[in-house]
């Protein structure tokens, strides 16, 4: 129903506006008394096979939503009910910020993608705290990122102020140098700034009584040799793991006329390249640290595919908004019916 009806009543309008209108819905069903099992009983699979200890932690399956969607954890509890394993929210900044000028959300319907310059918009990391207060035991994951207007060698301290404010509230922690969207910050994926901003997590983390995953979300533009240099970074400092990929700055291939503008693609002209970081970070690191995989997966085999290609957990984000909800259930389906797939 959400392909051939939903779908196409939301794709004649702003994809923004469309995003804060689904989720103004999503809350309101959520409060008619019996909807959330409801949805629940419809979307969700549940299955002892499909859980995956990692980091220390219990994933109930495999697929978790990106960053993203729900930056400010305002629909976190609600979109679990859809089947979700786990819930990244952010990227969230120590302060508020508008992000981007609109119009800075495009959809690519000819390619199944989309183009974002969203820039970390989000209302601040206390903002989402006093939300996150409120949970009922939905696995989350903390991305975070720097402000705007902090200049790169300052970096460092925004990603300590999230991770200090956020470390009582989520279960994982992932550190965004990706986003081709704030200006410099993938600078902060070359080798001396990303030893620092990790060894000065790291270090941060060991002081803790009880110590949270650190992982490091890449971008898929990178060099085999800044690959090699990642994997060198995350080994010697002994980061937990990696989130592999971030969306591409490559336009090869597309065929929608909203491939000119500026920002990060994501979706299905991700599938191939995504799953290629993945294989060759899990084969060059002798599978030394586990890997999320994140990159155009729309359907049970894109999954499998990057299972098999060395991620031992996998996330969605533009796979959701074109498949719909039904997508995360075929995939949990599709895992439990193949053998290839060791947990």
């Amino acid at each position: 129903m959400y392909k051939f009806l939903i779908k196409p009543i939301l794709f004649l309008f702003d994809p923004e506006w469309v995003h804060h209108i689904v989720f103004s819905t999503l809350k309101l069903i959520h409060r008619i008394p019996g909807m959330g099992s409801l949805i629940r009983g419809l979307y969700q699979v549940k299955d002892e096979r499909l859980e995956r200890k990692l980091f220390g932690l219990t994933f109930p399956n495999p697929i978790g939503l990106a960053a993203g969607f729900d930056k400010d954890a305002k629909l976190y509890q609600e979109l679990s009910n859809f089947g979700f394993g786990f819930i990244e929210i952010g990227t969230l900044t120590p302060k508020p910020q508008p992000g981007n000028h609109k119009k800075r959300l495009f959809r690519l319907p000819e390619d199944d993608a989309l183009i974002n310059r969203m820039g970390f918009n989000n209302e601040g990391v206390e903002e989402a705290i006093e939300r996150l207060k409120m949970n009922k035991g939905v696995l989350i994951g903390g991305n975070i990122g720097k402000n705007k207007i902090t200049p790169n060698d300052e970096a460092v301290s925004d990603y300590v102020q999230c991770f200090e404010a956020l470390f009582p509230h989520v279960d994982y922690f992932v550190v965004n140098v990706s986003s081709p969207n704030t200006p410099n910050l993938r600078a902060l994926q070359d080798k001396e700034p990303l030893q620092r901003l990790l060894q000065a997590l790291k270090d941060l983390n060991m002081k803790k009584t009880s110590p949270k995953p650190i992982l490091l979300k890449i971008a898929p533009d990178l060099t085999d040799n800044q690959l090699l240099n990642i994997i060198d970074i995350i080994t010697s400092i002994d980061i937990d793991g990696v989130i592999a990929t971030n969306t591409t700055l490559s336009r090869e291939g597309l065929k929608s006329p909203n491939k000119t503008e500026a920002g990060g693609l994501s979706g299905k002209p991700l599938t191939d390249r995504s799953t290629d970081v993945i294989r060759f970070i899990h084969k060059k690191s002798n599978n030394a640290f586990p890997i999320i995989g994140v990159g155009g997966i729309h359907s049970p085999q894109d999954a499998l595919d990057k299972l098999n290609a060395g991620a031992s957990l996998i996330q969605l984000y533009s796979g959701f908004v074109y498949e719909g909800p039904s997508v995360v259930k075929k995939i949990n389906t599709a895992i439990l019916n193949n053998t290839q797939i060791s947990s």
